[in-house]
């Protein structure tokens, strides 16, 4: 990552806290031994008028691709189990109102990073669904949320 200081990395997760999402998704792929991927997300939002905030904070953390949507907002993305791990390493004292969900997404991001996922567990499995479930249960979406049981069929941690 960039150079960063203190002040910055608190401007940064504020700017989290108000304006961006952190996300753990399970995605269906065609390719594969498993047809599925984990896929971790720290998002920053802003309407497009005001998106040079979001190429500072590129800046400063170093990584991250910014598009435009065409609902007039833009978006600084930033995906990858090592970079979400880092960046969430260093906002994390400075989180506040997503907190709960940044620990969760460091915690998944660190497992992941660290494992290949054709060797994860069913314990590692188990813990990586309840990361979700936290994450979700603590973010505003628009679309139905999966429920544990669904996590579970997807996962194949059925009994």
């Amino acid at each position: 990552m960039g150079s960063r200081s203190k002040i910055d990395l608190a401007y940064i997760a504020g700017f989290l806290d108000g304006d961006g999402s952190l996300m753990l998704q399970i995605k269906k792929r065609k390719d594969g031994r498993l047809k599925k991927r984990f896929m971790c997300t720290v998002c920053f939002y802003q309407d497009t008028r005001h998106e040079r905030d979001l190429y500072w904070i590129r800046e400063k953390i170093g990584i991250g691709y910014v598009s435009r949507r065409n609902d007039g907002m833009t978006e600084l993305r930033v995906n990858g189990f090592k970079q979400v791990r880092n960046i969430l390493h260093a906002l994390i004292p400075f989180i506040r109102f997503k907190k709960l969900q940044a620990k969760a997404l460091y915690s998944a991001a660190h497992l992941l990073s660290n494992t290949e996922l054709k060797r994860l567990t069913k314990r590692q499995l188990t813990r990586i669904l309840n990361f979700i479930l936290v994450i979700q249960s603590e973010n505003y979406v628009t679309k139905r949320k999966k429920t544990r049981k669904e996590l579970c069929r997807i996962l194949d941690l059925t009994p």
